[in-house]
């Protein structure tokens, strides 16, 4: 949505000033550019836009949250056996002659 939020503005600027109407134009475009944007529709279709925004937000904080915890507990889990003197799994390893890509 804010992609084609800036399209719009970016297209709208552009005829602004690509204009050769000169300032008489350039005023009532401007005027109705802010007459549509100070609606009640617009100001409340932002309105909805932004709360929807911050409940994604604070899902996905929460998400991560979770799942933070969940590899903590996991983690923690492991760490009992790994100090009873139980042999770690050894780290992987690219096969011989393979080329690793590390710039990932």
């Amino acid at each position: 949505m804010r992609g084609k939020l800036m399209f719009g503005a970016g297209v709208g600027l552009g005829y602004i000033l690509g204009t050769r109407a000169g300032r008489e134009r350039f005023d009532q475009i401007a005027e109705k550019a802010k007459q549509v944007w100070e609606s009640q529709t617009v100001q409340d279709a932002a309105g909805t836009v932004q709360e929807q925004a911050g409940r994604l937000v604070e899902g996905g904080k929460q998400m991560m949250s979770e799942q933070t915890h969940r590899m903590r507990e996991k983690n923690h889990r492991k760490r009992p056996h790994q100090e009873s003197g139980e042999q770690r799994e050894a780290p992987w390893e690219a096969p011989v002659g393979l080329p690793v890509n590390t710039s990932y």
